[in-house]
């Protein structure tokens, strides 16, 4: 009886949140608030993946060191604001279940190369308190050049590793501890490759648009 219980509170939680989509629309004030004497549950998920770009590493690396000029414009209809020399706020969308709606803000640095190794991580955002929430993000990006015959093709692979602590309302805690750390866990791997995808297309198509470069069908968005 107890684990035919467990598995209904499991399907519930999950049937509630994996279908979320972020929205980016202004939202109103939050329904409920997460418990702040409660420790936060911590997500983790880890993310590779890689785009192509249609020429030579070098190339490559001029446009992605100059992140000033495409970052903001590459991560709408996320809100991107700049943080000092290499920093952003970014606000990612806002996600909710349950009554409870959470709208991410974090600050990344990108910084400068080291030999065509990118790194990005989190970093405070001045005046600003996370609501119940606390991110780490540590990205790793390399560049690849790959000739081919008539073309040279830069890939750039990245991994990430990304953990979230999230406190939620107290009658959230009610639910089973698994259902909740299976699902968080599936729900932010969920997010990474939506935001993930999302951002890669539009950086490849602003690094070929800009250098006036053709983009190769194959590497258009299908669908």
């Amino acid at each position: 009886m107890q684990s035919q219980f467990v598995d209904s509170q499991a399907i519930e939680i999950q049937s509630a949140m994996c279908n979320l989509e972020p929205s980016f629309m202004e939202s109103d004030n939050l329904v409920v608030e997460a418990d702040s004497t409660i420790e936060p549950t911590r997500f983790y998920t880890r993310f590779e993946d890689s785009m192509e770009l249609y020429t030579d590493a070098h190339t490559v690396a001029k446009y992605l060191d100059t992140h000033q000029g495409w970052f903001c414009r590459c991560a709408h209809p996320m809100a991107a604001q700049p943080l000092g020399e290499n920093g952003y706020s970014l606000v990612i969308g806002r996600f909710g279940a349950f009554g409870y709606e959470v709208e991410p803000k974090i600050g990344l640095e990108l910084l400068p190369q080291d030999c065509g190794v990118y790194r990005i991580h989190t970093i405070p955002i001045p005046d600003y308190v996370a609501p119940g929430y606390e991110v780490d993000y540590k990205a790793v990006m390399e560049l690849l050049e790959v000739p081919t015959d008539g073309l040279t093709i830069t890939r750039v692979q990245w991994q990430l590793d990304l953990t979230v602590y999230l406190r939620f309302p107290k009658f959230i805690y009610k639910l089973p501890k698994s259902a909740i750390q299976n699902t968080g866990d599936r729900l932010l791997a969920q997010i990474v490759r939506q935001v993930s995808r999302r951002l890669t297309h539009k950086v490849q198509e602003d690094f070929h648009t800009t250098l006036g470069l053709p983009l190769p069908k194959k590497a258009r968005k299908k669908g």
